[in-house]
Parts: C-alpha cells; structure tokens; sequence
C-alpha cells in the first residue's frame, strides 16, 4: 500500500491512497484526514485504507485523480517525534575524521542517534532555504520508518513490529555549524534545519524480497546537478531498524507516528559514490590531498528515489534545488 499527504489548509496535509504505479490519487475521506491520524489509529484504518488501494488498482474509481508532484507534501508533512539514527559505520568513519573528532568505543555496538525538528518538514519539491553560505549546506539521503505505539524497552526483534510505514529522506545538515554546538556537549540544533521526505510513505509488501533482516536491500539513487553522485545499497546497515527503535525505546515511550532514520546510506565500496557531500569531501582530502567539492550554493539541486528491481519508483521523487532564505 502507498500513502500521501496532499498540501492543504492542515499542518498534517489530506491523506490519499496512492496507486502502485504512482500516477493516481483519492482521498481517503472517511477514514482519517491525515497520515498522523492514520498511524494513531492503524488498526482501525490500515484494512478500510488497503481496501481502498485495491480498489485504485483496479481502476474505475471516479473519484481518483490524476498525481501532480508540486501538490504533494512530504508523506508525513510533520510528526511528534523524529528521531535520526546513523546506522552506516563507513559513513561515521568519514565525517568524524572530516571534523577531526575521535570515533566512540562503542561505535559497533550502541548506535549513535539525536532527536531532530520534527514540526515542519519540507515537501519533496520544496527548496532548501538557507541563511548563511558559510554554513556548509549539505544533503543526506537516508531510508527511514514510521512506528505505531512503541513501548519503553520493547527488544529489537519485538521493535520490527511496530514498524508501519517506510520512507526515504534528505536530511538537511549544515556541516559549518556541527563542530562547535558538539563542543558544547548538547548536540544538534541549529545544525540540522527542516528535513524533507519522499512523498509516498510505503508498507513493507511494496518492498518485497527486498525488505529482510530490519533492513531495505535496495540502492539509494543520488543525483546532484543532474550528475550521478551515489547508489549506495540500504541494506549495508549496521544497525537494522528493529535496533534503531529499541534504541530510542530504551527509557520511554515512542508515540504512533514516530519517524526513525538510518542515517546517511554509505558503502565502503568507492564506485557506489556517496550519499552526502560530507563524505565525497573527506574522500577527496583521503585520496587527493584536499576538499575540491563545495557545499551546497544557490541553484544546487539534489534528487533522491529509490527503485526496485523492475525499475519502478517506489516511494516517488525528492528533488529540491538551495535558494537564499
């Protein structure tokens, strides 16, 4: 099944059921105005909801409509709770040696997690407003789940149950700005500005074989200025989200809607590229002596999807392009 979220007058957006191959849309009136709402109540909504995606396949439907990409939202246009792993170790290994910061002694065996903005995402179109160049505007390409209801201390394998919906994410980052609210010992704020996420969030029989093991095994397409840039394989995660959840479960509750990241997908092997411009640099001062790639300048524009094995788009497009705030 495929969901959505219409932009509308709600904070939330208007939910939609969305048809597999992407092109058709209804309203899914009647059974929850919003994605939020749907997740909250996914035992009452998850079946009126699947029927309705059947019956969108199937055609016929008068009042299904056509998909415009500007119209749609993120698929969860906010949440109450998004929480950003980092579940790829080549990818810590390279930004803590970017910022010359040491790697933690845990590093194979607690993943490392902060708790994000979660009030306003961006839509998968929108552009990236930044303030300040020097900032260090970068991208990150990431798979990312939805939960329902989480208990305080579920275990790994009990957490994969509670796993809803999945989804793919740039998630902004201003590299410029980590290091020093790091050296004041309380984390990312002002470094991490509004994410975005594709906009179709999907369940896990859209995924196939391709979902096993708490992970996608699946290439994350990366393209920056219309150059390919990475298609690194989701389903080299250290962590799988089963760990990721009872990570963040570990001492309190997780409400329906949760937002759980991988962090940024990354591969040792150099020929799938990068998933961020921190690594591509880190991996140009490893090799070439020196950072030759910038950060993100006004009229970048990066493009983030996912595609199965037949090619098909599975969660639709992130493309968005840095303007000045």
């Amino acid at each position: 099944m495929k969901l959505g979220s219409l932009k509308s007058s709600s904070r939330d957006g208007q939910l939609i059921v969305v048809s597999r191959d992407n092109k058709y849309g209804i309203k899914a009136t009647g059974i929850a105005d919003s994605l939020r709402e749907a997740v909250e109540n996914w035992p009452e909504c998850e079946p009126k909801l699947k029927s309705l995606y059947d019956q969108l396949n199937l055609g016929g439907l008068t009042e299904a409509f056509e998909i415009e990409n500007e119209e749609l939202h993120s698929a969860i246009p906010r949440s109450f709770q998004w929480a950003d792993g980092s579940a790829f170790i080549h990818h810590i290994k390279l930004v803590r040696m970017a910022r010359g910061a040491e790697l933690p002694e845990t590093l194979l065996t607690v993943p490392l997690m902060y708790q994000g903005g979660s009030d306003t995402f961006l839509a998968p179109t929108e552009d990236i407003p930044q303030v300040d160049f020097a900032h260090g505007t970068d991208f990150e390409g990431e798979v990312c789940v939805i939960t329902d209801d989480v208990p305080m201390g579920v275990s790994p394998e009990k957490a994969l149950d509670h796993i809803k919906l999945f989804m793919i994410a740039n998630d902004v980052s201003l590299r410029g700005l980590i290091p020093e609210e790091l050296k004041q010992g309380f984390g990312f704020f002002q470094s991490k500005p509004s994410s975005a996420f594709a906009p179709f969030a999907v369940t896990a029989d859209e995924l196939g074989n391709a979902y096993r093991e708490g992970r996608i095994h699946l290439p994350l397409l990366v393209e920056y200025n219309d150059q390919f840039f990475g298609n690194a394989d989701a389903g080299q995660m250290h962590f799988h989200f089963g760990q990721l959840i009872a990570h963040a479960a570990r001492t309190r509750n997780l409400s329906a809607g949760t937002v759980i990241g991988s962090g940024t997908v990354s591969n040792e092997d150099p020929t799938r590229g990068s998933s961020c411009l921190a690594e591509k640099r880190m991996l140009e001062k490893i090799n070439d002596g020196e950072f030759k790639t910038p950060f993100m300048k006004v009229g970048d524009r990066i493009k983030i999807e996912m595609r199965d094995a037949n090619g098909a788009n599975i969660f639709g497009t992130i493309e968005q392009k840095v303007t000045q705030a």
